[in-house]
């Protein structure tokens, strides 16, 4: 044994020497990439020395000049550059209705399969962004996409379950162009992923209608293609949305899904023409638009302030829409707030009278969207104006309107106006509720001004409203946040002593409240008083749950 072991040896150490003769001094250029926030590349020339049993010694030259990532890549120094730019346009043309195709073509950048991977790589998070450029890529002369781009392209759409459900049929079609080097996808094996997409994946309604015996007449492939239509046009691609939707519209019939999806993508993407001709085909194939797809475009239009848009396509919802689709009060909030927040008040007065005379009146959350907007814009006098107006028109304001209005004062934290708006109640006889006293505590507490809190708090003794649990609640809380531990004690026993069922997360927190200070007795005496309301057994249950889900949480 010991004659083989050294006749191994030998054997091993002639042949290493053999190799050693050999070796002459190289120099090897190293790219090393990798993702991170500040994408460097650096170049670096290593010199090997010949071998020997000294540790050898490396001369290294570097060069700022590589793009970092998970794997190797040669780049050179141009194609860094080129991925800068395209890096930079993008970043500035990202959002949906920015033309960022049109950005990048005023670059003028020679595209390499390098480039394009080190602008995916850059975006492998931000897969919306990255397959819109990659769709770009695709279409531009002299250059077309290698296996090595299309499977950084899926990789990027599937990373997750979310995406890959999103994108799945998106990847199938990604995979037919990889495998056979084409730039589209034929109608016939478009309609044949459409197909594998919807045995696999979509077989409950069919399952339902054959157990049913129920005869469905819609193509199963058209929730296929709409779930297609609806991942391309939130990356931004409406045009090639409805270039699909066109192919295929001869072999599989759109419903009014696939048109509320081609209508909110030129909504998204702010082009209202588009969006009011893909509306008018499909009130003339006879899908009815509903008032969601109406309010959804109209808020879109508002938001971007796009407000005479938004206008046309109000009236041309009241003129051509149905009866299902004419004006509800949530489409005539939406419009109120966006022409007072442009200083249209003649339109916004016009069209509230509008409102009224078709029947159409404000509910409580549409009272609360037009004074919160008023409000926001800093359109104070226009808000009372309103509810002026709502009075001369026959519908006075109630408790319910002026405390939705009293809210938006306080959560902005206008006290002096909310003031004027408790001053006005009482004028015109509408008497404040305990919500009305509750919010107002609320917003002194938050103000830091105690002292207005306990005006309130007498005010509602010489109205003669009771104060509730919430009351004493909201009291308590701003007592202990400011430090005026004595009263907040006083009015946990006045809590004690009437008998007031306190929710078990206020109970726990002023356990904790008492705990810091020492306060021992104020403990028992509470704990024995909450515990003829709730077991102990199923409390303490209760708070060991709440603890594990907090600890969860901050894990993750």
């Amino acid at each position: 044994m010991r004659r083989f072991c050294t006749y191994l040896f030998a054997r091993k150490n002639s042949c290493y020497s053999n190799v050693i003769s050999t070796l002459v001094p190289l120099t090897v250029t190293v790219i090393v990439t990798h993702s991170s926030t500040h994408h460097h590349q650096l170049r670096s020339s290593v010199t090997v020395p010949s071998f020997s049993l000294s540790p050898p010694t490396f001369s290294v030259s570097s060069q700022l000049d590589c793009n970092v990532s998970s794997d190797v890549r040669y780049w050179s120094s141009s194609s860094v550059s080129d991925v800068a730019k395209l890096y930079e346009a993008i970043i500035d043309n990202s959002n949906a209705y920015d033309n960022m195709e049109k950005a990048l073509d005023s670059l003028g950048v020679l595209l390499t399969t390098d480039s394009v991977v080190g602008v995916l790589q850059r975006f492998q998070f931000e897969e919306k962004i990255a397959f819109r450029f990659f769709m770009w890529a695709g279409h531009q002369d002299n250059y077309a996409h290698e296996p090595l781009t299309y499977n950084l392209m899926i990789d990027i759409l599937s990373s997750t379950k979310y995406k890959a459900k999103q994108f799945r049929l998106v990847c199938s079609m990604l995979d037919y162009m990889k495998r056979n080097n084409k730039v589209f996808v034929p109608v016939d094996v478009l309609l044949m992923i459409l197909k594998q997409y919807t045995e696999k994946y979509m077989t409950s309604v069919q399952k339902f209608a054959k157990k049913k015996r129920i005869k469905v007449k819609t193509q199963p492939e058209i929730n296929a293609l709409n779930l297609l239509l609806d991942a391309l046009c939130k990356c931004g691609l409406v045009d090639y949305a409805e270039t699909i939707c066109k192919r295929v519209k001869n072999k599989v019939k759109p419903n009014a899904n696939t048109y509320n999806i081609l209508f909110f993508g030129w909504c998204r993407v702010r082009n209202p023409n588009r969006g009011m001709q893909t509306l008018e085909e499909m009130i003339q194939m006879g899908h009815a638009p509903d008032n969601f797809t109406y309010n959804t475009a109209i808020d879109t239009f508002c938001k971007a302030r796009m407000v005479t848009e938004a206008a046309g396509l109000f009236e041309f919802m009241r003129t051509k829409g149905s009866t299902i689709s004419s004006p509800t009060a949530k489409t005539y909030a939406i419009m109120i707030v966006a022409l007072v927040q442009n200083d249209r008040m003649e339109e916004c007065f016009s069209l509230l009278g509008h409102m009224i005379s078709s029947g159409c009146l404000p509910d409580v959350s549409t009272y609360k969207e037009v004074l919160e907007g008023m409000c926001l814009a800093g359109k104070v006098e226009e808000a009372y104006k309103f509810l002026e107006e709502m009075g001369n028109k026959g519908y006075p304001p109630d408790i319910v309107t002026y405390n939705c209005f009293l809210k938006v004062l306080c959560d902005n934290k206008n006290g002096d106006e909310a003031l004027r708006l408790y001053g006005r109640m009482i004028e015109v006889g509408c008497w404040p509720s305990v919500q009305t006293y509750n919010m107002l505590i609320s917003m002194y507490f938050e103000l830091g001004e105690p002292d207005g809190a306990f005006e309130t708090w007498h005010e509602m003794d010489k109205r003669g409203c009771a104060q509730d649990v919430d009351t004493y609640c909201v009291m308590i809380d701003g007592l202990f946040d400011c430090s005026k531990v004595e009263e907040a004690c006083f009015l946990l026993e006045e809590v004690v002593n009437k008998g007031l069922k306190l929710p078990y997360r206020k109970f726990d927190s002023y356990l904790m409240q008492l705990s810091v200070i020492g306060d021992l007795g104020a403990i028992h005496k509470l704990s024995d008083h909450m515990r003829k309301f709730y077991n102990p057994v199923i409390a303490r249950r209760l708070a060991l749950n709440q603890k594990r889900v907090r600890i969860s949480l901050r894990e993750k």
